[in-house]
Order: C-alpha cells, then sequence, then structure tokens
C-alpha cells in the first residue's frame, strides 16, 4: 500500500493516512539538515498549537486538523514562516529552506 507521500518523502508506516491529517517536512540551510531547530505549528489565527525539534535529518512532523496553518521554524540566526494547508487522507511535504 502507498503512503501517499511524494517520492522521497518521509515514511509513514504503520500510520493510517486515510485518518490523519499530516504536516511533514525538512528544514535546511545551504541544502544541509539542520538538526535542532524547532517548527511551531500556529493556527489560521496565528495562535501556537504545537511545537517540535527537527531530528538530525532535519525532518519534522505533525498530525493536525484539516485546514490551514502556519510553521513558524526557529534555529540559530533564523526564523522562518511557511503556510501549508492540510487534508484528511493527505500529506502535505514542506521544504523549510532557512537563509544561509
Amino acid at each position: 500500500m502507498s503512503c501517499a507521500a511524494p517520492k522521497g518523502g518521509h515514511s509513514i508506516e504503520g500510520v493510517d493516512a486515510t485518518k490523519e491529517s499530516v504536516i511533514q517536512g525538512v528544514v535546511t540551510r545551504d541544502g544541509s539538515p539542520v538538526g535542532g531547530a524547532y517548527v511551531r505549528l500556529l493556527d489560521g489565527s496565528g495562535e501556537f498549537t504545537a511545537e517540535v525539534p527537527t531530528n538530525a535529518e532535519g525532518s519534522f512532523r505533525f498530525f493536525a486538523a484539516p485546514g490551514d496553518w502556519t510553521l513558524r521554524t526557529l534555529a540559530p540566526g533564523a526564523t522562518l514562516d511557511s503556510k501549508v494547508s492540510a487534508a484528511q487522507g493527505g500529506v502535505a511535504e514542506v521544504a523549510v529552506e532557512l537563509p544561509a
């Protein structure tokens, strides 16, 4: 069974993506993964909902309600907001490239 993530996306093995809204991605700077950054999930009104650290590969994942969200990435020397829409049964892949 396919996980519905784009080729090269993160594995969601063991997750029933048909029942979830998944937001995931990778944080990079100059093409290299940024481990230890923090990614915050903000709702449509800008309110804080959740926060996760990136792993050594710069990866992060949220399970969120369907709708429009903002990802606020916090890393040394950079804060970057990215808009994303989550849909039930889908995986929203987000590539966050921090400024050098």
